[in-house]
């Protein structure tokens, strides 16, 4: 037996963090620290720490389920491929490519994520093809893409963080959603840098701050705007960045006006003396940073709320200098590269669009198919889910557990039930794998190889440290014997590393440009930042100089990748930890100030259903909980759903600490037990979103959709508290 470290990375969170993992004598693994790796410098979580806990045979599926008679029951690999084969061969016979649909998830690889969007384009011909990631960060994209003309979840390395000034955090509770990263938030303040944390909950992470300001949940974008009127009204724009980096100011402006501090204190609740401090404490220092999470930006103006805060940075030239900018903390493991390859509806591999004819060119050529027989964009995530059974008859879902996850829940569950057929690839029996008509047992982070993209846009290669058991394969695998099943014998090869060789191609000269990237540069550079391009064109760098400076980094950004290799032309190209410093990735190198005005969210309280629920996580558990909650010591810390609720509220209500709350939406129902804190608004009750069951807090979340991105609301939502009497 092998009992040498593999050095890897966790599979949980964006960060990535980096880990060793030996072999056990029970056949799992064994973790310890890796302090080699930039991002969290040997720190774990107890996520991270515990993550082989769910590589045990009696917590992970080790062989394929079918039902029969009702239930889920053991079968062979043949068989239960078979099914799959002809369960989506009969609805594309009845209903046509689109009557199937194909869902995936951020926690898969970048080679995984490639070859499902190319399988589902390819073999099936569906344009029904979306992932969990929508829910995550696709409003930050969006407004990324309009402001800047290119999405990355940074556009500079964490290390940047403490040297900076000031950062201001929107929505984002990082001390329990990525805990190694609070170092680099807590060596800012050491550095003498400042900290604003916004957020409606006095978090862990809040705890931390200079200044914490708790707005009314929903009304994100009403600051942004009035922080940037006092910028104007104060004379502290940038008028030479402006006028020399920019375009759209005048009309940014003018939104901006209209939305004065007065108005704004009404409302979102934060005084106007806490909104000049903030202006203060952002522009008084010679570099600034605004980094977003999923509580401005899991909204249905979620694209307009987070333009407001680019506007901010924009005005005071806070983007595309050393150690300021604006930057998204992206959430799930490969939230970044799941979004850059193909699962995502309306994109191909390097983040090209679906619906650009150069584009199609580029990608059919490297698969060896004619364009126009590659399908259009298709529904986004929550309204695919919610076509489940009506218009898509049969769904192949991998990594994702959406009656868990999605909003309106209840609703969601439904529709998967009403399907004709359903097939789930994943580690262990989630409560939508429950629902299957076919449950494979797939591979997992320490049994596979494969890249990820973390929140810096730094390619990461997951090494296999153990055999996965007798009975389970890798997705690559399933898909590959699915393709030949339904008459694609060629393109699905199984081994990573040669996906990966392909995904280069497809992606080069795209905006997430991986060309010049190899397993064997991400191994001796610790990762590659994207763009990439296979070679850098001579007088062209986008290296640090000498001595590490980051003002002498290019960014690569809009420059054309070449498709020669590295050994073959030019110079290796460095990568890309910082963008923009030269220009921006838009056709004149310009930034775009989008102007935009607050409005309500989708659902104010009123009589009927007076209070704001607003959802998140808990350091314990991750997501839908599908794996977290299967370690003893993580349900430990974490064992349940609760409802978070100011104490002037649970006196209204009569209840006590501990007691059963039933919340109620206009979609559903939850039941928890209180949880008693002054750190929460009057107005406001949290629910953490990993449970099934009665304690689902998905049930109420309401699903109105952010029109440019698609995002679901998640983040607020009116609902009634009911005591729940024995």
């Amino acid at each position: 037996m092998q009992t040498t470290a593999t050095p890897t990375h966790c599979p949980y969170c964006a960060l990535q963090c980096g880990m060793n993992l030996t072999p056990a004598p029970d056949g799992t693994v064994e973790v310890s620290e890796r302090t080699d790796f930039p991002v969290n410098r040997g720190a774990l979580c107890g996520k991270g720490r515990t993550a082989p806990a769910v590589l045990a045979s009696n917590v992970r599926l080790t062989s394929p389920l079918v039902r029969e008679g009702g239930a889920l029951v053991p079968a062979s690999w043949d068989e239960a491929l078979d099914r799959i084969a002809d369960g989506l061969r009969r609805t594309r016979a009845q209903y046509g490519p689109d009557g199937v649909g194909v869902f995936g998830g951020g926690g898969l690889t970048n080679e995984k994520a490639y070859t499902l969007g190319k399988f589902a384009r390819v073999v099936l011909g569906t344009s029904q093809i979306d992932y969990n990631g929508r829910f995550c960060m696709s409003s930050a994209a969006a407004a990324g893409i309009k402001a800047f003309g290119l999405d990355r979840g940074l556009p500079f390395p964490l290390e940047d963080i403490p040297k900076t000034g000031c950062v201001i955090l929107v929505g984002s509770n990082l001390a329990e959603t990525m805990p190694p990263s609070l170092r680099f938030f807590n060596e800012l303040r050491e550095n003498g840098g400042t900290l604003i944390v916004i957020d409606p909950r006095r978090t862990k992470t809040a705890e931390q701050a200079d200044l914490h300001l708790a707005p009314r949940p929903g009304t994100d974008l009403a600051l942004a705007l009035g922080l940037l009127h006092l910028v104007i009204a104060e004379g502290r724009v940038d008028e030479e960045y402006v006028q020399e980096r920019t375009a759209g100011w005048e009309d940014a402006r003018a939104a901006a006006m209209a939305h004065w501090p007065e108005y704004v204190e009404r409302i979102t609740g934060v005084s106007v003396p806490e909104l000049r401090q903030t202006v203060r404490m952002f522009c008084e220092p010679e570099s600034a940073m605004v980094l977003t999470a999923r509580g401005p930006e899991q909204q249905s103006k979620g694209t307009d709320t987070v333009g407001a805060w680019i506007n901010l940075c924009l005005a005071t030239g806070r983007a595309g200098r050393p150690l300021s900018g604006y930057g998204c903390l992206t959430g799930q493991g490969n939230g970044q590269g799941g979004r850059e390859h193909g699962q995502k509806a309306d994109q191909l591999p390097g983040y090209r669009k679906l619906d650009d004819p150069a584009a199609r060119r580029h990608v059919a050529e490297v698969w060896g198919v004619d364009p126009d027989s590659l399908p259009g964009p298709g529904r986004s995530a929550y309204e695919l889910l919610d076509a489940l059974g009506t218009d898509i008859r049969s769904l192949l879902l991998m990594a994702s557990n959406p009656v868990v996850s999605a909003p309106r829940a209840a609703h969601i569950e439904e529709r998967i039930k009403s399907l004709d057929f359903l097939a789930v690839c994943d580690v262990v029996l989630s409560e939508t794998a429950e629902l299957a008509d076919v449950v494979l047992p797939v591979t997992q982070w320490a049994e596979e190889t494969g890249t990820t993209t973390n929140l810096e846009g730094r390619v990461l290669l997951r090494r296999q440290a153990i055999t996965p058991p007798d009975g389970v394969r890798s997705d690559l695998e399933v898909l590959h014997e699915l393709a030949a099943r339904l008459g694609v014998e060629k393109g699905f090869p199984t081994d990573p590393e040669e996906i990966f060789e392909e995904l280069r191609r497809a992606s080069a000269g795209g905006p997430a440009d991986y060309s010049g990237i190899t397993y064997r540069r991400i191994v001796e550079e610790n990762g590659v930042f994207w763009p990439c391009p296979a070679a850098e064109p001579e007088g062209l760098t986008g290296a640090e100089d000498e001595a590490g400076d980051p003002g002498a980094q290019r960014g690569a950004a809009g420059h054309p990748a070449s498709t020669e290799t590295a050994d073959t032309a030019g110079v290796a190209h460095p990568g890309t930890p910082r963008l923009f410093l030269d220009r921006f990735a838009t056709p004149d190198g310009r930034a775009r100030f989008v102007p935009v005005s607050h409005r309500a969210i989708a659902e104010e309280p009123d009589d009927e259903y007076p209070v704001l629920l607003t959802t998140g996580r808990v350091v314990a558990q991750y997501q839908s909980g599908a794996q977290t909650r299967r370690v003893t010591e993580l349900n430990a810390a974490a064992p349940g759903p609760f409802v978070e609720l100011h104490p002037r509220l649970a006196a209204r209500l009569g209840a006590a600490e501990g007691d059963p709350v039933a919340v109620v939406s206009r979609r559903g129902r939850a039941v928890a037990p209180a949880r008693i804190t002054s750190t929460i608004r009057p107005d406001t009750v949290f629910m953490p979103f990993h449970w099934p069951g009665e304690g689902r807090a998905n049930s109420l979340t309401n699903p109105a959709l952010d029109p440019t991105s698609r995002m679901p609301e998640f983040k607020a939502c009116a609902v009634r508290l009911e005591a729940v009497r024995p």
